[in-house]
């Protein structure tokens, strides 16, 4: 008791208060001193911005036509009157030399016409989320030349800037379907793993024919069935709803187990003793003990949906 009391007074003493702080700003304290968790937070965040505003990070328009498979523009400090501070792009062409071997045309940067690489430069035309029409980028050429960074795909559109635009689309499926899998497995789990009984039986079966359902297949089978020329949110619609209907099942097992063990301790049966419903047992008593594994089925299932 001593050793606890003294490590709550060396608490307060190092974040120069003396009242008692909240779960969450406890968790956000010891959160900050872990280096990687920091770093980690950083990197996601510079994503969800890139991804809220692509359109502004997008170099190209994704949509455009330029060069089918162009290769990636080369990046240097270096021009042939010599270093220089700021970055220039060469455009990689064909020369006039053969490669010996497949006789095709040796492809190399085009050091005679370095073009400087400018910030928040004019570009291609577009409406921020739909509304607010712009034409300004993060990054392009100062002569508003095509800049290809990662080079082009068969169509000839700017792989760096397609990519940048379809994160939006791939974090926006992400985040859905990982919140309708939180609300179900955790509300499905604490239910069945606290009420137990026949109950609980009966569900758990269902969760196994949920778990040894295929996924591969019924993808395969929501390619063939929506046509090509439905709009974009109905395929966006059929993949949430798979990804959410199949993926629920297995952190509802994982919640329940936690349930079970958490059931009976000592305080879960003292608030039924004297007689606490249910409903805030599982919302006081249980819920909040199982968050942090439902933290981390959340860290580790939104990359999987990416994927």
């Amino acid at each position: 008791m001593s050793v606890h009391l003294g490590e709550q007074a060396d608490d307060r003493i190092s974040t120069g208060s003396t009242t008692s702080q909240s779960y969450g700003a406890l968790v956000w304290r010891r959160f900050r001193k872990s280096t990687s968790g920091m770093v980690g937070l950083t990197l996601v965040t510079l994503l969800l911005l890139i991804a809220f505003f692509a359109d502004f990070f997008a170099p190209m328009d994704p949509n455009a036509n330029t060069a089918s498979f162009a290769p990636p523009d080369q990046i240097s400090f270096r021009t042939q009157d010599g270093f220089t501070l700021w970055p220039v792009v060469y455009s990689i062409v064909e020369g006039a030399e053969l490669d010996p071997v497949t006789y095709q045309p040796l492809m190399g940067p085009d050091l005679e016409n370095p073009r400087p690489l400018r910030l928040f430069v004019t570009g291609w035309e577009y409406k921020f989320w739909g509304i607010i029409p712009m034409n300004r980028h993060f990054i392009g050429l100062a002569d508003g030349s095509p800049l290809h960074l990662l080079g082009t795909d068969k169509l000839g559109r700017d792989i760096l800037s397609r990519g940048i635009v379809g994160s939006r689309i791939t974090l926006m499926i992400a985040l859905i379907s990982i919140t309708l899998i939180t609300i179900i497995g955790t509300l499905t789990g604490i239910t069945s793993g606290y009420l137990g009984g026949r109950f609980d039986q009966w569900f758990q079966r269902f969760v196994e024919v949920i778990l040894a359902f295929p996924q591969l297949p019924l993808y395969l089978a929501l390619t063939t069935l929506i046509p090509v020329t439905a709009p974009s949110y109905v395929f966006l619609t059929f993949v949430i709803a798979v990804i959410a209907g199949l993926g629920w099942a297995q952190l509802s097992r994982e919640v329940r187990s936690k349930t079970m063990s958490m059931a009976r301790i000592d305080y879960v049966r003292a608030a039924t003793a004297v007689g606490a419903s249910d409903a805030r047992i599982i919302t006081r008593h249980i819920l909040p003990n199982v968050t942090s594994h439902v933290i981390v089925a959340i860290t580790l299932g939104i990359p999987t949906i990416i994927l």
